[in-house]
């Protein structure tokens, strides 16, 4: 809160916070930002009207106190900004707050809408990136709605004359009494909310594929206690010395300790967060219009009929390969593996990339929030076939994120990925089932290889060989020489595939010429990270490839590959197929 360093929150948390849709609050916000250059304005302006370092010297007959303040709280703003790390939200509001000051130094009027665009040219120019930041059309898309619902609307400042009122009063009215300004202030902020919660579910939406159904009542309980108790004590704790900031900094910890009690426990329904695929570009351009005309100014006809342009938005369903087909999604998760398999009703992940550090893993970062764009909640099955970094890093995030059916792998039973999987059984040779026409066949490990005191991780990697009947993949996780060349002793005409996931990434102990020639792939992909610490592909053994014939795609090239296995195999690569210039091709 004081100067924005979020290291120490962890991913459960903010997995709760964005389910309670109370992010906007644990980071430096537009609104704690506007209430520190708040009241450093108001109180500058306060010491300046009465003259108080030189009494008797009429300062606002020199510069009026409103000018004074506005540069005071600019200042304190700018210190604040600064202080937090100048985040996308924290810029938007400095510049809306230098618009405004400038405004008033020059006796420019300036409009609220002028000012907003105003200020998001100026980000744009700062810093031309953000546009691709959710943080920036969120942040301009709240304040733009702010606006939109607030602005130039009716609202009653005076009370009505009495009836024996004289013609001053009659003129002027009455001024509202202390209940009737703070029911004012609470239907304002009720308002404010309503439009925001509401307003932003189609951006929500197309940039996260999910909307909070428990915000409202969330942030109506967490942003007063956030911006009146927590965030004072917080900045006091700040400044002050020992022992004065030790009291206010325990008791900013304890509220918002039992804060996030309450919304963990406001989080953990299944209805408090509701998932959709993303939209379709005409789905949110029709929900954006349908939530500009809820959102009209009262009068306005039909307005409830904003509603139904959501059902599009709000209705999608996950879609899933043709009957008799299968898909594979093979992840540009970095120097690790991660594959999504998908039939005409079943879903299976095989491996979960690599951990990126402390709280941060290719199933965090990259494969549940693929997951939740294609709203997909559930994994029939997963698979990690051994227990290198690069394939089970993510594990344990994922099986947090996506409720999975059960999980094969070669890793102990006491590994905590094991015992965090509803479902747990060792994968081994001879293990056979059937999705949808689709069928899956364990071709490795064999079962006795867990009786051996200390196998090498790569040489238990679970092999996996899928095939509709017209084309296969076989994925091979990390499985090396030795492993090949069992395998093609024993059975080599079950290794033929059309696709085939390079062997522990190419490196030089795998992909032997006599598993290459039983396997026969037209095609082979590389899951490797870019400029990676093992030089995967090894240079050698990615020419024998070529020598073959054999089409070739790397992800740290393609990004993430999908291929569709019908009567022949098409394969897609994403940065191909989307081209930005900052990709390098």
């Amino acid at each position: 809160m004081v100067v924005g360093d979020q290291r120490a929150i962890g991913q459960s948390d903010w997995q709760v916070f964005n389910r309670t849709g109370i992010g906007h609050l644990i980071s430096i916000s537009g609104l704690h930002i506007t209430m520190i250059a708040g009241l450093v304005a108001w109180t500058v302006s306060w010491l300046w009207r009465h003259s108080f370092f030189v009494p008797g010297a009429a300062l606002p007959l020199r510069l009026p106190a409103q000018k004074v303040g506005a540069l005071g709280g600019t200042l304190a703003a700018l210190l604040y900004v600064l202080l937090a790390g100048f985040g996308v939200p924290a810029q938007r509001t400095l510049y809306m707050l230098c618009v405004v000051a400038l405004a008033l130094w020059t006796g420019r009027l300036a409009g609220v809408l002028h000012v907003l665009a105003l200020a998001a040219g100026v980000v744009v120019l700062v810093d031309p990136w953000a546009v691709l930041w959710p943080g920036f059309w969120l942040s301009f898309g709240a304040v733009g709605l702010i606006l939109y619902a607030t602005v130039g609307r009716t609202a009653i400042h005076k009370q009505a004359p009495a009836p024996d009122a004289g013609d001053d009063e009659t003129r002027r009215g009455r001024p509202l009494t202390r209940r009737q300004r703070l029911a004012q202030a609470v239907r304002a902020a009720a308002v404010t909310q309503y439009a925001v919660t509401l307003g932003l579910v189609p951006l929500t939406m197309l940039l996260f594929a999910q909307v909070s159904i428990v915000s409202p009542l969330a942030n109506a309980i967490a942003i007063p206690v956030v911006s009146l108790l927590v965030t004072p004590l917080a900045l006091a704790g700040g400044m002050l010395p020992e022992p004065l900031s030790t009291p206010l900094l325990v008791g900013a910890h304890e509220i918002v300790a039992a804060l996030a009690a309450l919304l963990r426990w406001v989080s953990a329904s299944r209805l408090a967060v509701w998932t959709a695929p993303a939209p379709a570009g005409w789905t949110f351009a029709l929900a954006l219009f349908g939530t500009i005309w809820l959102l009209a100014p009262r009068g306005w006809p039909a307005r409830w009929l904003g509603v139904v342009t959501w059902l599009p938005l709000l209705g999608g369903q996950p879609d899933f390969a043709p009957p008799g087909t299968f898909r594979v999604v093979a992840f540009d998760v970095g120097q690790g593996m991660a594959v999504l398999v998908e039939t005409a009703g079943h879903r299976l992940l095989y491996d979960t990339g690599p951990a990126y550090g402390p709280d941060a893993d290719a199933g965090s970062r990259v494969i549940v929030p693929y997951l939740r764009m294609r709203g997909i909640d559930r994994l029939d099955g997963a698979i990690v076939s051994h227990g290198d970094a690069d394939h089970a890093g993510g594990a344990l995030s994922l099986l947090a994120g996506v409720e999975a059916g059960w999980l094969l792998s070669s890793l102990p039973h006491h590994h905590p990925v094991a015992r965090a999987a509803p479902r747990y059984l060792h994968c081994a040779a001879g293990q056979r089932w059937e999705w949808d026409g689709v069928r899956f066949e364990m071709l490795h490990p064999l079962p006795a290889s867990y009786t051996d005191r200390q196998p090498k991780a790569n040489a238990l990697s679970c092999t996996l060989r899928i095939t509709n009947g017209a084309k296969s993949i076989l994925l091979a996780g990390d499985i090396e020489a030795a492993q090949e060349a069992r395998l093609v002793r024993e059975n080599a005409d079950a290794l033929r595939a059309d696709v085939l996931l390079a062997p522990h990434h190419g490196s030089g102990t795998s992909s032997t010429p006599g598993f290459l020639a039983a396997v026969q792939p037209s095609v082979a992909v590389f899951q490797v990270g870019y400029r990676n610490r093992y030089k995967h592909p090894q240079k050698r053994v990615y020419e024998r490839y070529g020598q073959l014939g054999i089409e070739r795609l790397r992800t740290d090239v393609s990004g993430a590959v999908m291929l569709d296995f019908g009567d022949e195999v098409q394969a897609h690569e994403y940065r191909r197929e989307h081209v930005r210039y900052w990709y390098g091709q």
